[in-house]
Formats: C-alpha cells, sequence, structure tokens
C-alpha cells in the first residue's frame, strides 16, 4: 500500500526557495533548470529522498507538488503508472522574474530502488 508524501525543500541558483511534495516509494530526486545569460541553462538539484531505498511498494498514481515559497509557482503533477514503468517526469513552467518571462524546467526523478530482505 502507498504511503502519504512526504515533504522536502530546497534553494535554487538564485536563492529562492521551493517547497516539493513527494511520494516516499518512487520519488528520488528533484532537479531545476534556469536559463543563464545568453543561450547557457543552469541545473541543480533542489531536493533528494533521504530514503536509500523504498519501505512499500508505490501506489499506481505518481504524485508530485513544487511550489515557490513567495507563491509565483505552484504547480502539482500527478499520472496513473499502473505497471510501475515511470523513470521521470520533465515539467516546463513560464515563470515571470521582473519583466523577462523565462522557463524553468523540473525533472523529477523516480525509480527508488526497493529494500532488500
Amino acid at each position: 500500500m502507498a504511503r502519504h508524501n512526504r515533504e522536502g525543500r530546497g534553494l535554487d541558483q538564485l536563492g529562492n526557495l521551493w517547497r516539493i511534495s513527494y511520494q516516499p516509494d518512487w520519488f528520488r530526486l528533484l532537479k531545476l533548470s534556469l536559463p543563464l545569460p545568453g543561450r547557457r541553462r543552469s541545473s541543480r538539484t533542489l531536493c533528494r529522498n533521504p530514503a536509500r531505498a523504498a519501505d512499500a511498494e508505490p501506489g499506481r498514481s505518481v504524485r508530485t507538488r513544487i511550489t515557490a515559497a513567495d507563491g509565483s509557482v505552484d504547480i502539482a503533477v500527478s499520472l496513473e503508472d499502473r505497471d510501475h514503468v515511470v523513470d521521470h517526469i520533465i515539467i516546463g513552467v513560464r515563470h515571470k522574474r521582473g519583466r523577462k518571462t523565462e522557463v524553468l524546467k523540473f525533472a523529477v526523478h523516480g525509480g527508488l530502488p526497493r529494500r532488500r530482505m
């Protein structure tokens, strides 16, 4: 049986605080990629699951919520994964910073290994 979501948090490259709600038996880590001046991008791990292995089987649906502490971004993703084949999810978000609109890319990585018995 799937367990209730856990809460995590992390700081991005600019010092902004993010809150992450994740499934403890599926989620491995969350990365954020944001644009830099020119055509470059910067990627950073926002949050890692402190567990090294899953305590239970993941549920049939994958659910993750990502919220900026300042309220500028609040997204939730949920998808059904009947055969437990989803490895990661990429989410692109238009984010307004000052007069510029930029695309933030979140990579939600799952595949937390099962605990050995």
